[in-house]
């Protein structure tokens, strides 16, 4: 069941936004592409969590899908000019739009498919 709603529309027009930026950005700072390439699902590893349980899971899984922390460690590698966690953390953003241009938002504590923006 796909939501169409305007703010569903919106999340995932923001995702491909911050897919296509963080990309673009990776590219023009001479990101490896085949780096790129292996790690852009290394943050969906996350969802081991849910082995234990769909609470913990939920946990693991919004930890590694929510823009805080990868922006953060952006601003602080960028500032101390570390490029290689620049491109890490440009990657995992990276990631997080894909998922929301997919339409997979962060995890509700009842089971894997429930999301902040569908149920998947």
């Amino acid at each position: 069941m796909t939501n169409r709603s305007t703010p569903n529309i919106l999340l995932r027009a923001e995702g491909l936004a911050l897919f296509i930026s963080a990309s673009a950005l990776y590219a023009s700072t001479s990101g490896n592409g085949w780096a790129f390439v292996l790690l852009l699902l290394t943050p969906d590893l996350a969802m081991v969590g849910y082995l234990v349980n769909p609470r913990v899971g939920s946990m693991t899984y919004n930890a590694l899908h929510t823009m805080v922390l990868p922006l953060a460690l952006f601003v602080v590698a960028w500032i101390a000019g570390w490029m290689t966690v620049v491109h890490i953390a440009l990657i995992w953003l990276a990631h997080i739009g894909m998922d929301r241009m997919m339409g997979y938002g962060l995890k509700y504590a009842t089971e894997f498919k429930d999301t902040h923006m569908q149920h998947v």
